[in-house]
């Protein structure tokens, strides 16, 4: 019989409930030891799909003798204390995005994990799309040759409350964040430029704490490829997930997932299905493959697929676009990881 990956989760909010499920239901290789939350309403769920040791302190997780692994999935603002108290207890990470919004913090994560000689990854549950991984691998393959041209699409289908905008780091390192990781995904490049417009024309409310909910963004990349991304906090019609890549070549896209391929005619002209209503829906099962990935590669002692140098570049793009937005000028990347060591 091969060994499980013995685990421990911390969160059970609507992210953590999702890798709680899937560690129980589609994750033979592994076995969770303890979960925590600081709700004690959510630890139902848990023990409802079999796991009896849940705390409300999250270092009962990180301490645990048996745990092997930590799968991360608290507020922002504690996923780099997290993520370095795992490490000094020699425990392997899976952490959800953004590591963190200051690169400093990422920085301090990074050292911890590889002083430790753990692995680290991060849920950038997109880039283990079918479709979007599909077009990366023929980027790879060069089937679409010198990389020249990157569109991408990312609109909700509505917005957030007030409340959780107001917490959230704003639209670049909320939302944005996974458009920033996947343009370096697709391109393979790093970015060297950024220049953003943007405005908040949903909840025009949030401009009183430095946030938009509407940005078109240009991106530069190194190999001289140029990237652009539009972002909107609410798209009538649901969760509208595009990419295109345009090369020396020729072209790849993958568009939007719907819960069927019918396309009915009338007299009054065609109708399809809405995109798959959310995040939930449109990435189920490549939030599945993802945290499989980080099983393997733990379990195989291979690379993270996902590391903390993913976490940072991300970070670092989603702090020049805010500089970008209210400077009103293109901001280099080298502005913003002069200070860090990459």
């Amino acid at each position: 019989m091969s060994r499980k990956l013995k685990t421990g989760v911390i969160g059970l909010g609507r992210i953590g409930q999702i890798h709680l499920s899937n560690l129980v239901h589609h994750m033979p290789d592994a076995e969770v030891v303890i979960a925590s939350d600081l709700s004690p309403a959510s630890h139902a769920f848990a023990q409802n799909l079999g796991v009896s040791n849940v705390t409300t302190d999250a270092y009962d997780v990180i301490n645990h003798p048996d745990v092997e692994a930590v799968i991360i999935c608290s507020p922002t603002p504690f996923h780099v204390p997290y993520t370095v108290a795992a490490a000094q207890q020699k425990k392997h990470v899976f952490c959800e995005k953004p590591l963190d919004v200051t690169l400093e913090a990422i920085q301090a994560a990074e050292k911890a994990v590889s002083g430790n000689n753990v692995k680290l990854m991060l849920g950038f549950n997109r880039r283990f799309d079918a479709n979007f991984s599909n077009v990366r691998n023929l980027v790879e393959a060069n089937k679409i040759g010198d990389p020249h041209i990157l569109r991408i699409t990312s609109r909700d289908p509505a917005p957030p409350p007030v409340e959780y905008l107001k917490v959230s780091g704003g639209i670049f390192l909320d939302m944005s964040i996974h458009d920033f990781d996947m343009a370096r995904y697709i391109v393979g490049s790093e970015v060297k430029e950024v220049f953003v417009k943007g405005n908040a024309l949903i909840h025009p409310e949030i401009k009183e704490f430095g946030d938009i909910d509407t940005a078109v963004i240009v991106l530069t990349f190194e190999n001289g490829a140029i990237g652009v991304i539009d972002n909107s906090r609410k798209a009538v019609y649901g969760y509208d997930q595009r990419l295109e890549i345009f090369g020396s070549k020729g072209m790849a896209k993958a568009e939007n997932n719907t819960a069927d391929t019918l396309v009915h005619f009338d007299s009054d002209g065609g109708h399809i299905s809405l995109p798959l209503h959310f995040f939930l829906e449109r990435y189920e099962t490549a939030y599945r493959v993802c945290l499989k990935s980080f099983i393997d590669c733990v379990l195989n002692d291979t690379p993270s697929p996902v590391d903390a140098h993913d976490g940072l570049m991300a970070t670092a793009i989603g702090i020049a676009a805010m500089k970008s937005l209210t400077e009103g000028r293109s901001v280099r990347l080298d502005e913003i990881l002069q200070y860090a060591v990459v």
